[in-house]
């Protein structure tokens, strides 16, 4: 990791066009999140082009299943090279650890530098939401701690966490797990349909690796200058 965190910008589009647009519009060496539903549109060659035109891609398919299924999703992964990848932290030890070793298979056998995250609490839920799911007693940070800790247990090398969860998972996890934080909004946006967002200052105070940020960017006229205004907020001399 650089001293800094990375910017990660979400390609939640309905179709590939508007996204390759936007890809058209930003630096290289950028980072771009492919979630399901571009993914289910478009399919893994939306991954490849990226790969090939030398971006980094996390892949946030969030998968949750038996874990042989799951290993075999993270391999497929690798080899398509992706960097970043999602496994829901709620799916178990067993299924963690099948991803772990799974991705260390798939990393050692080519050059591949895939890493994992493991969803811990969805930035659209608060208590009151996840309690109805979880029941009476359960509360977001404790939830996203004792997910975390487990995923670190297992072999996973990050989680993905509101920045509000951030600095206790990092105390929790150490400094080497991997914190990425979604729900990034500038001061004044609307926070849309996520109940956890933070600014780009507040989630480097509190130690997150990576910023994904979405719509600020992509309804922006200007989404260059706001990436770069992002970068320089979150920058060591900022």
């Amino acid at each position: 990791m650089s001293n800094h965190p990375e910017v990660i910008v979400a390609l939640d589009y309905p179709d590939p066009e508007p996204a390759w647009d936007l890809v058209a519009k930003l630096p290289e060496r950028t980072w771009f999140k492919v979630g399901l539903e571009l993914f289910t549109r478009a399919g893994p060659s939306v991954v490849e082009r990226l790969v090939g035109e030398g971006r980094h891609v996390f892949l946030d398919l969030k998968l949750h299943d038996i874990p042989n299924t799951v290993a075999g999703a993270v391999r497929a992964a690798g080899r398509l090279g992706v960097r970043l990848l999602t496994v829901h932290g709620s799916g178990g030890e067993a299924m963690l650890r099948a991803a772990a070793e799974s991705a260390a298979v798939s990393n050692s056998g080519s050059a591949g530098d895939l890493r994992l995250l493991a969803i811990t609490v969805l930035t659209s839920l608060d208590d009151a939401a996840l309690a109805s799911v979880m029941g009476p007693r359960a509360r977001v940070e404790e939830t996203a701690g004792r997910l975390a800790g487990l995923a670190r247990e297992s072999g996973i090398d990050g989680a993905v966490c509101s920045v509000s969860e951030a600095r206790a998972v990092k105390v929790a996890c150490g400094s080497e797990f991997l914190v990425v934080t979604p729900g990034i909004r500038l001061a004044g946006e609307s926070a849309d349909d996520q109940k956890r967002v933070a600014t780009p200052a507040v989630a480097l105070a509190a130690g997150a690796d990576f910023l994904v940020v979405g719509r600020t960017i992509t309804r922006s006229d200007d989404p260059a200058g706001v990436l770069a205004t992002i970068r320089l907020a979150v920058a060591p001399e900022a």
